[in-house]
């Protein structure tokens, strides 16, 4: 499955994990300025706000798992299969098929705020994009430096939710996922006193037993309650180096190592690829399973006034730097 994640320093950042079994060949891609982009039901938008994120392009339309915009606002879709309900088209509000959802938002929203008003009159569709590529069961999260929304497209309805906690995972719907945010209260970052009885002479035994009783486990609620209690707890320099760094250490903290969740006889989810935005500089970070080097990609080193897709394959291979 799935985490993502929100950070703020002096600049604003968003990224995910991909966990899976295997990959859909996703590039980092860049989609410029003039770049048209057809809508199914919305028809054709020919000039929009420039966008870089991870996708699968299919006939030269990129299917979005994570982007940022040039204004600064970011969004990622994550697994909800067997919650996810969509609509048929309507007519009546505007109908945007779920795998363009991501570009249908990022595209001409500079903010929260209008993201907030277009998803008032927005009606989410089952449409797929093809017959190989079937509707996903997904939900979304979407953030600018000011907050975080969770969008779920569930069987009584679009919900828009506020997103306090600034992560996101999977199963269940986000409202019981903050709920059972409630279980984990007495969780603290520093060293855990005895509450336990005052008839028994408890005590810490080793440093370093702060956050004692956060699961650990891969499900999908205990990954939220990790993440989210990493991400509001996590301190951090403003510098450039030291947020990206620190948030790759947010995500950290859910990785997936082949051979601890087998989806299969003999497969196994593993984390494909973590990625760290910066929304403020337009700047993807990433790392993969098999490279744990930072590599950056900057959508304003590109022509953004273009009217091509611009995409980089991940680095794959792992870069070990010998110091002697």
């Amino acid at each position: 499955m799935c985490t993502a994640a929100t950070y703020l320093t002096k600049d604003f950042y968003i990224g995910r994990t991909l966990d899976y079994e295997f990959s859909y060949g996703e590039e980092i891609t860049i989609l410029p300025r003039n770049y048209p982009i057809p809508f199914r039901f919305m028809g054709i938008r020919e000039n929009h706000y420039a966008i870089i994120g991870m996708a699968h392009v299919a006939g030269n339309y990129p299917l979005y798992y994570d982007a940022i915009n040039e204004k600064g606002l970011g969004m990622a879709g994550l697994n909800f299969v067997g919650n996810a309900v969509y609509r048929k088209p309507e007519g009546v509000k505007d109908d945007v098929a779920q795998f363009e959802f991501i570009p249908w938002v990022l595209s001409q929203c500079a903010n929260l705020d209008e993201a907030r008003a277009l998803l008032d009159r927005m009606n989410l569709t089952d449409t797929p994009y093809s017959e190989h590529f079937p509707s996903a069961g997904l939900h979304w999260i979407l953030a600018d430096r000011t907050g975080a929304l969770t969008i779920e497209s569930v069987a009584d309805g679009l919900k828009i939710y506020e997103n306090p906690a600034g992560v996101l995972t999977n199963n269940p719907p986000f409202d019981q996922q903050m709920f059972l945010l409630n279980n984990y209260m007495g969780l603290s970052p520093k060293q855990p006193e005895n509450h336990f009885s005052e008839q028994l002479p408890l005590s810490c035994y080793s440093r370093g037993m702060g956050a004692l009783g956060l699961p650990g486990d891969l499900s999908s609620a205990s990954r939220f309650a990790r993440a989210a209690f990493t991400r509001l707890h996590s301190v951090s320099g403003d510098s450039e180096e030291e947020s990206v760094g620190q948030f790759f250490h947010i995500l950290g903290s859910v990785e997936q190592p082949r051979g601890c969740c087998e989806v299969a006889d003999g497969k196994y989810e593993i984390t494909i690829y973590t990625s760290c935005c910066n929304a403020t500089r337009g700047i993807y970070y990433y790392t993969t399973y098999t490279n744990h080097q930072i590599t950056a990609v900057d959508m304003h080193r590109e022509n953004l006034d273009g009217n091509e897709l611009i995409h980089y394959p991940m680095l794959q291979q792992e870069r070990i730097f010998h110091q002697n």
